[in-house]
């Protein structure tokens, strides 16, 4: 049940962080605003890392695949992509399609068992899910 509320404490700070970034933007520009949203990141896991505990840095030489290290580039690329979306089509509807986006591609990242997560069997009710959310973003859009 913890792991529900996470979720939606994340995706309620992904939208104020979206906008909060957006703003940032129209005063410094994009590379200094996305420059900053990572740094800031940085500067916040350097602290909590000292408060909570001292993992050792080279255990990252140890992870495989490699790969799976480019997690903060693809923030980057979140980054950027979130603001412009926002920027062009406001908070809502772009937090919508995010999150659409979001739902479809984790699926099928379960459905072929993509970048070692465990694979699941196709479930037709998933995909109608996904279905009705998808007329939902119609209806969303539909002036």
């Amino acid at each position: 049940m913890i792991g529900f509320f996470i979720a939606l404490l994340s995706g309620a700070l992904m939208s104020v962080q979206g906008v909060f970034n957006t703003q940032v933007t129209k005063t410094t520009g994009m590379w200094v605003s996305n420059g900053w949203v990572q740094f800031s990141a940085f500067a916040v896991c350097l602290i909590a890392w000292f408060l909570a505990g001292r993992d050792h840095i080279g255990t990252l030489a140890k992870v495989e695949p490699k790969y799976v290290l480019l997690g903060g580039v693809i923030g980057a690329g979140i980054t950027w992509t979130v603001i412009k979306s926002m920027e062009q089509l406001g908070p809502a509807k772009a937090a919508l399609l995010i999150v659409i986006s979001q739902l479809i591609i984790a699926y099928v990242i379960e459905l072929l068992g993509l970048f070692g997560v465990e694979k699941e069997p196709l479930e037709w009710r998933k995909i109608i899910g996904m279905g009705i959310a998808i007329v939902g973003v119609a209806i969303f859009q539909w002036k």
